[in-house]
């Protein structure tokens, strides 16, 4: 993935097509990093989220939405990061894709002060992290290797703020959710889930 060219054939077509192509080469060439710098590092390692898009090996695309805690994400080096796997759903989409095809896109957004900032790498799962220890909840730890920065416009960030309830802190029982209740759900969840039995 990281030796691919930043524009493939089809985008250069669609860039010919409404004359963007001058755009699109200064923004590549002004926008688009090799290795993270500070900023990134100081905005990444305090990112509350992350849009986490894969495919598995046929090509079939899927995006998930994945809640961070500041600190969770950890910048390992200039191009690598690595980031906790929580408590889910169960049908572990993303995380199986990954196993398929270790080609990944990472979406931040900073709703408080308007920032995009897409990160692209190849992506591959480890189950005995010693960071896991730290980050209550964390089932497994996800790293990133040879990443690709890009910063985008941040027009059109809607603003909001907050942070969810259901993030496990050490501090007590994270809120379970409602879906988790559902008998349909509640009785085929695993042991280990805090929710089992409480339907």
């Amino acid at each position: 993935m990281n030796d691919q060219p930043i524009y493939n054939a089809k985008m250069r077509a669609l860039q010919a097509r409404f004359g963007t192509e001058a755009l699109a080469d200064a923004l590549a060439r002004h926008n688009r990093r090799e290795a993270m710098t500070a900023e990134d590092v100081a905005r990444l390692e305090g990112a509350p989220h992350v849009f986490l898009a894969t495919a598995d090996g046929e090509g079939f695309a899927d995006c998930s939405y994945k809640g961070l805690l500041p600190g969770h994400l950890k910048v390992l080096s200039p191009t690598a990061l690595s980031f906790p796997w929580l408590d889910g759903n169960g049908m572990f989409r993303s995380l199986g894709n990954i196993l398929d095809n270790p080609s990944v896109g990472l979406l931040f957004i900073d709703f408080k002060d308007p920032k995009r900032l897409r990160v692209n790498g190849t992506a591959y799962v480890v189950f005995d992290d010693p960071r896991q220890a730290e980050i209550p909840g964390a089932q497994l730890m996800v790293h990133v290797t040879g990443v690709k920065v890009f910063s985008n416009c941040p027009r059109y960030i809607q603003q909001t703020s907050g942070e969810s309830e259901y993030f496990e802190v050490g501090a007590g029982s994270p809120r379970v959710p409602d879906w988790k209740m559902r008998e349909a759900f509640n009785a085929v969840l695993p042991d280990s889930d805090p929710a089992k039995g409480k339907a």
